[in-house]
């Protein structure tokens, strides 16, 4: 018998399969009644099918008060028991056609429902009293015991397992729910950090070349002697530093500070891409000295990656704030550790071009040298320049 627990979760279906277990036993009730099975004490013959009916419409309210409809099934229980030994054919009809007498029909759909409703001490107590009242121990026989178990505790275990087999299922759907939802936090987590890796490496790579043809578009301004020359190197100039600001608005946009590892876009060569670097930077017209020393094949390529990235944001910086200073960089590639030191003496800054600068370069550096266990150091000098040093460890 297939009852629900609880009627809040599923009202309709609850009430449709009570009002046709109900109508199942009360029907039974009137076929046995019809067929033959009727009281013949004093009440009159219809006195016992009346008495069922009633309880059995009683049962339509176990949902509402489960506990007084049980009350109501073990009194109905015991008068039927005691009539029959008071008054015999008062309550109880002959012949008997089918089913206990002696039992109400709709105890099991009380039972099951009861069960299912209140898994509480003082329902099993109840579900006790009406066993014995439907066993009958003082009275044994097999029929007697077997009917009696079939419907209380046959019921009451049915509706304890269907119970605990619902609080199972609803704990696996939240769990499910629950690990889909941290799924999609942790998909759109991923999300965001790769933005923030992707606006991290805009920063590095696209800021460093931008900021060179702003360098060399204002050189071009101030060497050219043709007018029309001039006015486009300006124009040149000002549009590379807008497009430094709106850079610098995408990175915010995307969280352009980085939280993991970033994209393998290093260099596949890197003491040839830090010359590159150099030789870019000696283009726009900043003095910069490159000293490398030790062998950096057998250097990983991760820390290669960071150290190249930490060359390039310190010019970076250089071509916007000291542009006319002169810069030394120093590279030791050693087996225990790469050491890279970028030092440049003070120079008036381009006040323009300085003002570009979204101030998330030397933080980003410091949290990619921190990825690999390395320490980054940066600073003024005491000679009015600046300085940015880095230990990388190599992992062996």
């Amino acid at each position: 018998m297939r009852l629900l627990a609880d009627p809040r979760d599923h009202p309709r279906e609850a009430v449709a399969l009570l009002v046709g277990a109900v109508l199942l036993f009360a029907g039974l009730d009137v076929l046995y009644t019809v067929l033959g099975s009727r009281t013949t004490g004093p009440a009159g013959p219809w006195a016992g099918l009346v008495f069922r009916l009633v309880l059995d419409a009683a049962v339509l309210a176990v949902l509402r008060a489960p506990l007084l409809v049980t009350w109501l099934t073990i009194v109905g229980t015991a008068v039927l028991q005691l009539s029959e030994l008071v008054s015999p054919g008062l309550l109880v009809a002959s012949p008997v056609i089918g089913g206990d007498p002696l039992t109400l029909g709709a105890t099991p759909v009380v039972v099951n429902v009861v069960v299912q409703m209140r898994n509480q001490r003082s329902t099993w107590v109840l579900i006790g009293v009406l066993t014995i009242l439907a066993t009958r121990p003082w009275d044994p026989s097999l029929l007697t015991i077997s009917v009696g178990l079939l419907s209380t505790a046959v019921p009451a275990l049915l509706g304890r397992y269907m119970a605990a087999r619902r609080t199972l299922m609803a704990s696996l759907r939240e769990r499910a729910e629950r690990t889909d939802r941290e799924q999609r936090l942790l998909a759109e987590q991923a999300r965001a950090e790769e933005r923030a890796r992707l606006a991290a490496e805009m920063h590095d790579v696209v800021t460093h070349r931008v900021s060179l043809m702003v360098l060399q578009a204002g050189a071009i301004e101030v060497t050219a002697t043709d007018p029309e020359t001039r006015r486009a190197a300006a124009g040149l100039r000002d549009a590379g530093m807008q497009a430094l600001d709106e850079l610098r608005e995408l990175v915010g946009v995307f969280g352009g500070e980085r939280t993991g590892e970033s994209p393998t876009v290093g260099p596949p060569a890197p003491r040839v891409e830090l010359r590159d670097l150099v030789d870019a930077s000696v283009t726009a017209g900043v003095d910069v000295r490159l000293d490398c020393a030790g062998d950096a094949d057998a250097v990983p390529a991760a820390v290669l990656r960071t150290a190249h990235r930490v060359v390039q944001e310190a010019l970076t910086n250089v071509h916007k704030h000291a542009p006319g200073g002169r810069v030394r960089v120093d590279v030791r590639y050693g087996a225990d550790a790469v050491n890279v030191a970028v030092t440049n003496s003070a120079a008036t800054a381009d006040a323009a071009l300085g003002r570009t600068g979204s101030g998330s370069g030397l933080r980003g550096l410091r949290e990619r040298v921190a990825m690999i266990g390395g320490t980054l150091q940066a600073g003024p000098r005491p000679d009015g320049g600046f300085a940015v040093r880095a230990e990388l460890p190599v992992a062996r």
